[in-house]
């Protein structure tokens, strides 16, 4: 097929690299947490609302936005997003004040939103056989982006105003943005028969009438929020245990290139075997995280072992979660992206929040305990609704 052909190892590649750079405009805040606080004179609590606004914004840009990859031009409207993405960015380096800038992260959240315009044309383009491996290449690059921003974020704010660390990201974004418009694929679909609002109507049919996608799109909610738990507050558990800073928590945040090694050989398991087994290790893996993290994180071998196995589970939880969501029915992959990814973010907001609020009244125990709630609602869901043992191929 014309559309498979055009799906070559350096497409894949490009569009790894892609997501992960725009993904990472999530991330920024999460290390420089402290900086922020610090700068505008807020509370820690204050500020986790501030992560959870970005997260929630990325969630809402996944619902409203997402569908248009099954109407317009993906090739365009990913750009079109880009360009957005990168203006937001300037407003966040400018940003004179908290209120400002809660309105700047807001839509740093809602307009990048163009990766995940991108993972649903990857598996559109992918042959069926193929379609997990391939999606683990590229989820491999989402992953990556969200680590090195956290290096990236953490580093640079230890060296230079926590504000230039957006003006730094929206330069990189432009340079991609070139990139993309030379050397994406154009989208050759041709013309979509859809209209914006009964496109968006029909989001709530797809989760009620899918039961792969509820299953999916609660075991997303569930593990990316446990992720969030220890992201939102990892900074300040190094301030208060440790008396280690941003480029520490940066750092950190490079452990998780195990779950980015992983990634494609996620994909090809899920692929050989059933997405129901490694959405199950995603959850063993998480699970295990937190324990350690409750009764050897006063050790840093400890922080580090859980993190290496936190970064695992999330990665076999997306991968397989979205091979799920993309052997579903091809003509409204977007769509069915945009449920399964609001699901995602919404549970990352949620966890951001809670993990925040739990660290403000019973420390890092309070912070353990909401990541087990986390948990019992996954493996509840697992059990109840359950993944496929095979995927469709068509």
């Amino acid at each position: 097929m014309k559309e498979q052909a055009t799906l070559s190892k350096k497409t894949i590649l490009l569009m790894a690299v892609v997501t992960g750079v725009i993904v990472a405009n999530l991330n920024f805040i999460q290390p420089i947490e402290n900086l922020i606080a610090a700068d505008f004179n807020l509370s820690k609590a204050v500020v986790g609302m501030l992560a959870m606004v970005t997260q929630l914004g990325y969630a809402f840009g996944l619902l409203l936005i997402v569908p248009l990859g099954d109407i317009f031009d993906r090739y365009r409207l990913i750009q079109f997003m880009m360009v957005l993405s990168i203006l937001s960015l300037l407003l966040a380096h400018w940003a004179p004040n908290a209120g400002v800038f809660a309105v700047a992260t807001g839509l740093v959240g809602i307009t990048s939103v163009a990766p995940q315009i991108i993972i649903p044309y990857a598996g559109y383009l992918a042959p069926g056989l193929q379609r997990g491996k391939v999606l683990g290449i590229v989820l491999s690059g989402l992953l990556t982006g969200i680590l090195l921003s956290r290096s990236f974020s953490g580093l640079l704010g230890s060296i230079m105003p926590w504000q230039d660390i957006y003006l730094v990201a929206a330069a990189i974004d432009l340079v991609f943005l070139v990139i993309v418009h030379f050397q994406l694929p154009h989208d050759e679909r041709g013309h979509q028969d859809l209209k914006y609002w009964p496109v968006i109507l029909t989001l709530p049919k797809l989760f009620a009438t899918q039961k792969p996608l509820r299953g999916a799109a609660i075991n997303g909610f569930c593990l990316f929020g446990m992720s969030n738990v220890l992201w939102s507050t990892l900074a300040f558990y190094l301030a208060a245990q440790y008396h280690l800073g941003s480029s520490v928590a940066g750092l950190l945040g490079l452990l998780g290139i195990a779950g980015v090694l992983a990634a494609p050989m996620i994909g090809t398991l899920v692929d050989q075997r059933s997405p129901r087994l490694t959405v199950g290790l995603g959850m063993v893996f998480s699970g295990v995280a937190f324990l350690i993290f409750w009764l050897a994180g006063h050790w840093l071998l400890g922080l580090i072992v859980g993190i290496v196995l936190l970064d695992l589970g999330t990665q076999f939880s997306q991968v397989s979660c979205q091979a799920i969501v993309q052997s579903l029915n091809r003509q409204q992959s977007s769509r069915n992206n945009s449920v399964f990814m609001f699901s995602y973010f919404l549970g990352g907001s949620i966890g951001t929040l809670s993990a925040t609020w739990a660290w403000s009244h019973a420390g890092w125990l309070g912070v353990c305990l909401v990541a087990l709630v986390f948990l019992v609602i996954a493996v509840t869901g697992h059990f109840v609704i359950g993944e496929p043992q095979k995927l469709a191929t068509d």
